[in-house]
């Protein structure tokens, strides 16, 4: 058996006796009104088999368990004529009729929550889409985590592009939550998508984006005097390696680890966020950087940074990137995302994003 494949099936071992606790309830119940003396009367928990099914069960399985359990109350007051079976027995009718119409709404919300999931994959597919984990001697990973589990998807946003200037990355993140977020978002990166390969350089994407975002601003508005902006980091990396060149509208800077020493990349100079530039100019800044083979570049958004544990305290980023070997990139955000759930017991108070990237020798 495939180790990665040993959870889950023991999950689903799990589940499935979960899914068998009412016939035990059912016999275990039966068992004890059979063997105690009839004033236990532990005969009068049988409605409970039924009720405990309609949270599992669809609604034939529970009013068919309903109906062994009726049996089995009749059965045994043939046995102990003095355990009052009328009135146990309306209790296990009335039982399964409410189970059987709780099961039948329990799995029409289910229903309507997997067309959600749904959308929210095909949502994700778009903003999100698969990404290359090698290209030339560059080695990337992605992480995103949702803040809210049933979305998928948030506002967070991040892609890449092999183009001829260099292998471009952009990673972001829209104020805000909800569908308004994921559809700025998506116009967001699909403009990307296009300037990335179009535009000689990084200004020129990054006007680019803004006008993007604001268009899709113009066209669905917020809400009350909110305005909507997006903080966002672009990263070119020359096919070779060597210096990169980096352009941060507003966005955390991402850190830089070579043999230990941790750099956080900060601009010289802040470029305005998205649909902002009109308001605060649209003067933006490319900084460049040292990007030698074995180098770990981390790209994040907020939500890793600013990630809160129950005393208030933020997650010690900077501490726990020093700490961590030069391991491939999938290693760094595999120990990433487990630290981080570890650190707020899994409850995210943000929507998370991440990319590692790595220089790797040619000849690896």
């Amino acid at each position: 058996m495939n180790e990665s494949e040993r959870p889950r099936l023991l999950q689903y071992d799990r589940w499935r006796l979960v899914r068998l606790s009412p016939v035990v309830l059912t016999c275990v119940i039966a068992g004890l009104a059979y063997t105690t003396p009839p004033e236990t009367a532990f005969s009068r928990l049988l409605p409970a088999a039924p009720a405990l099914a309609a949270a599992m069960w669809p609604v034939l399985p529970t009013v068919l368990l309903g109906t062994v359990c009726l049996l089995l109350m009749i059965g045994l007051s043939i046995v102990f004529p003095d355990l009052g079976t009328w009135w146990t027995a309306s209790g296990i009718i009335a039982v399964t009729v409410a189970a059987a119409y709780g099961s039948h709404v329990r799995l029409q919300r289910e229903r309507t929550l997997f067309h959600v999931r749904l959308v929210a994959d095909a949502a994700q597919q778009v903003v999100l889409s698969p990404m290359p984990r090698r290209i030339g001697s560059i080695e990337i990973e992605s992480l995103y985590l949702a803040a809210a589990a049933e979305a998928r998807i948030g506002g967070d946003f991040y892609e890449v592009a092999d183009t001829r200037y260099g292998v471009r990355l952009l990673i972001g993140d829209v104020r805000g939550k909800g569908l308004p977020a994921v559809g700025a978002a998506a116009a967001i990166v699909n403009s990307f998508r296009e300037a990335a390969y179009s535009e000689a350089d990084m200004v020129s994407v990054a006007r680019r984006l803004d006008a993007s975002s604001t268009r899709y601003s113009v066209a669905f508005p917020l809400d009350g005097p909110v305005e909507r902006f997006a903080t966002a980091l672009l990263v070119q990396i020359p096919h070779e390696g060597g210096r990169i060149e980096i352009l941060n509208c507003g966005h955390p800077p991402p850190l830089l680890l070579n043999d230990g020493e941790l750099c956080p990349l900060e601009p010289t100079s802040p470029s305005p966020p998205l649909n902002l530039a009109e308001l605060i100019g649209d003067h933006y800044t490319i900084d460049a950087f040292d990007f030698a083979v074995g180098d770990l570049l981390l790209l994040y958004t907020d939500g890793v940074s600013e990630a809160r544990a129950r005393d208030g305290g933020f997650f010690p980023l900077a501490a726990w990137m020093r700490q961590q070997p030069l391991s491939s990139p999938h290693e760094l955000l595999a120990a990433l995302h487990r630290d981080l759930l570890r650190y707020n017991r899994g409850r995210l108070n943000d929507d998370i994003a991440a990319l590692a990237v790595r220089l790797r020798e040619p000849s690896e």
